[in-house]
Formats: C-alpha cells, sequence, structure tokens
C-alpha cells in the first residue's frame, strides 16, 4: 500500500487526521513518536530553519532534498508544502513529478501569485491569481500525479486576502471543478469564526483542511463538530516549540555561566542516540566492518 493510500485510508476510517509540521528528519521522527498521522513538509519551517523569511526564498531543490531525507527516517505519509508551485503550470508539472518521486503522499498548493509572503505577515502582500489561472495549475498537477492516490490539495488564500466567503467559496468550487481533492481554507483571524462561517456554507463534495495556527481553540472536537473537515495542519509548532527551548537552554547558560543547571532540563545525549539509531548503527558496524 502506498503512503498515499494510507493517508486517504486513515482519513476514511477516523474522521479526520492530525499532520504536524516537521522541518528536518529529527523532527519527523519526533512528530511520529508522538502519533501524529501524517508529516506536512512546511516551508515557513524550512525558511525559519534557514533564517529567512518565508517568501518564496527557499528553493524546490532545498525543500525536496529536505523532504527525501524526512522520507528516509519517517514512515509517515508527507503532506508537502509547495506554495504557489514554483512559477505557473509547467512548473507545477516538474513540481509535481519531483514531490511525488521524492516521497511525497499529498501537496499543497496555494491561489497566490510567485513570489508569495507568508500568510499571517501583518500588512504582507497578498495577491491572489487569476481563477482559471490556478484551475490550470491543480489541472495539471492531477495529469501529473502517477499514483491516483496521491492528494492535491487546492488552498485558497481569498479570506487572508480579505477578500470575504463568497470569494472563497467561488473560488474553492471552481478548484473542485478543476479537480482539487480537498480544499485548504486559510484564516488570519485570531478567532475560528471565518473557518466555521466557511465550513458551514461549503456545500462542495471534497473535504477540507484548516491550519490553526492564527486560532488555537478550534480543538479537534469543535473542528469534527463541522462535520466536512478531514485534516488539520500543525503549520509551524515544530519549530516555534524548538526555537522556545533553544532561547530558553542558551539564554540561561549565559545567565548562570554555565551549563551546570540547564543539562538537568534537557535530554540526555544517550535520548540523542536513541533518535539517531546509533545502536543499531553500532551494530551493523560490528557485523559488516573487517
Amino acid at each position: 500500500m502506498s503512503k498515499a493510500k494510507q493517508l486517504r485510508d486513515r482519513m476514511a476510517e477516523r474522521g479526520l487526521v492530525h499532520i504536524m509540521a516537521a522541518h528536518s528528519p529529527l523532527s519527523a521522527v519526533l512528530a511520529e513518536e508522538a502519533g501524529f498521522d501524517g508529516i506536512w513538509a512546511s516551508g515557513f519551517e524550512l525558511s525559519a530553519l534557514y533564517g529567512l523569511p518565508d517568501m518564496s526564498l527557499i528553493s524546490m531543490t532545498q525543500h525536496l532534498d529536505m523532504l527525501r531525507a524526512i522520507a528516509g527516517r519517517s514512515s509517515l505519509p508527507i503532506v508537502a508544502d509547495i506554495d504557489t508551485g514554483y512559477g505557473n503550470a509547467i512548473n507545477v508539472i516538474h513540481a509535481i513529478s519531483e514531490y511525488e518521486r521524492a516521497g511525497a503522499s499529498a501537496v499543497v498548493i496555494e491561489d497566490k501569485t510567485f513570489p508569495k509572503v507568508t500568510s499571517l505577515a501583518a500588512g504582507g502582500r497578498q495577491e491572489l491569481l487569476r481563477v482559471e489561472e490556478f484551475q490550470g495549475k491543480i489541472e495539471a498537477a492531477i495529469s501529473t500525479r502517477t499514483d491516483p492516490n496521491f492528494l492535491v490539495i487546492a488552498r485558497t488564500e481569498a479570506l487572508i486576502a480579505s477578500l470575504g466567503e463568497e470569494e472563497a467559496l467561488k473560488r474553492a468550487r471552481a478548484y473542485v471543478q478543476a479537480g482539487a481533492d480537498m480544499i485548504l481554507i486559510h484564516s488570519k483571524k485570531k478567532d475560528p469564526s471565518e473557518i466555521k462561517s466557511f465550513a458551514r456554507a461549503w456545500d462542495g463534495h471534497v473535504p477540507l483542511t484548516i491550519v490553526p495556527n492564527a486560532y488555537p481553540d478550534l480543538d479537534a472536537t469543535r473542528i469534527n463538530a463541522l462535520g466536512n473537515i478531514r485534516m488539520v495542519i500543525y503549520g509551524n509548532y515544530g519549530i516555534r516549540a524548538a526555537t522556545t527551548a533553544m532561547q530558553d537552554a542558551f539564554r540561561r547558560i549565559v545567565a548562570e555561566g554555565g551549563v551546570q543547571n540547564v543539562h538537568k532540563d534537557i535530554v540526555s545525549v544517550e535520548e540523542i542516540f536513541r533518535l539517531q539509531g546509533m545502536e543499531r548503527t553500532e551494530a551493523d558496524e560490528k557485523r559488516f566492518l573487517w
């Protein structure tokens, strides 16, 4: 069974799947051990890992390299954040081939112009493509995939661009007409009112995906009550958690003049060895090196 089929089956069986953002193989391993249903190969998190803003500065090659590394260390399905598809429909054809080959089980493509600005940036430029042009991107993605279970998720940024629910619904319906398997509806409001309203108004035959970064109070119980959301992506919590922990540890080391206290509050080197697979590698060394 392909991982794409595994992801579809989990949605069918569980009703809602939980996808955790990762920016490295290590964070993907931790997400799998925690019990998530899949990995979000996040463009935002990878940009942050490089110390760059999420403004189409990370190349497709860089993202693919990290996705391959994650796929090599995790058995979970990977949902790849490919932003605007790296250009027009021709670029999307190339991207889908590469991401499917690299180990992705799904892609999310958003209807903004290239280059993009991250959705949650205050005052950021949020320009959307013509509906027909984005339909062409979705059609290109659908026609290119080789595994029919590979999910093409169309993300509309109409609410992010303050264009209103009617525009978001119009665009979502058009993207489903073009073949999208799911619709990702995004909002930057600090409460889930826009998302809940859209979900109640949604009359399309494909399910919804959400990313509750700005409205964290929308938990699984409330999401399930809406009835048509099948995937929730925790879009930037991996890099934020890692940053919080490093900021705290680094500042304490400077303030305390050493690691005498911090070392007791962080994982042991032996735990890192376990996550690295050190024991297995040592066994292989003894077995194969003469």
